[in-house]
């Protein structure tokens, strides 16, 4: 019987020594949080990260997004006078392409904010107006723009409207930047990636409007 007390020892002296081998070779989980677009981004590990993993939104955010509803309805505002107004293909489609994509991202916003118990412009209290009425964002075209954009036809409307929106998609990047210059602005995961997208998205937009407004007369 000795013999086998012996053995039935050792196999448990073995088996915790593995155990404990392989607690002592676990690594420590690090997570990478983001910096904001043209800044590093940071290392976090152990407990640090997991306090930081999930952001709470700010003030700064809500501004962001409640913001840039406003910003991209009159986007939405110039795209519907762009069918009675040139016969540029070109243009059409551009015009096409902001809309579909700025609709969509409205959304994303509104559902954004309701899933925090933000207010919503359009809904409820605020149906009607927005929390911005009466205040332009960066380069929002002032009520003269508009009815300077809306008298123009042709060749004139072509050209006033690639130069109203490079203005109007300049300032978005400009509403992007005073987010993530903001303390703990842009930090949460998904409007992180919003903004981002919106910045890169701009910069591609403006790139093509600058190509369009060189080819015209």
């Amino acid at each position: 019987m000795r013999p086998l007390l012996l053995t039935r020892s050792a196999i448990a002296l073995v088996v915790l020594s593995a155990c404990a081998s392989t607690t002592a070779t676990v690594a420590v989980p690090r997570t990478i949080q983001p910096g904001a677009p043209g800044t590093p981004s940071q290392v976090i590990s152990g407990r640090p990260a997991d306090a930081t993993s999930a952001p709470k939104h700010t003030a700064a955010d809500v501004t962001f997004m409640t913001g840039m509803i406003a910003h991209h309805q009159q986007a939405l505002v110039m795209t519907a006078l762009v069918a009675d107004r040139t016969t540029s293909r070109d243009l059409r489609l551009l015009a096409l392409r902001i809309e579909l994509s700025q609709t969509d991202e409205i959304n994303l916003m509104k559902s954004w904010l309701r899933d925090r118990r933000e207010p919503v412009p359009g809904e409820g209290q605020h149906s009607g107006h927005t929390m911005h009425e009466g205040h332009l964002m960066p380069g929002m075209l002032t009520p003269e723009q508009i009815v300077t954009l809306q008298a123009a036809r042709g060749t004139e409307f072509d050209r006033r409207f690639l130069e109203f929106m490079i203005q109007h998609h300049e300032g978005a990047i400009t509403m992007v930047a005073d987010l993530f210059s903001s303390p703990g602005g842009g930090q949460g995961s998904e409007i992180f990636g919003f903004a981002s997208d919106v910045d890169s998205d701009q910069q591609m937009e403006i790139a093509r409007m600058r190509r369009l407004l060189a080819a015209r007369p």
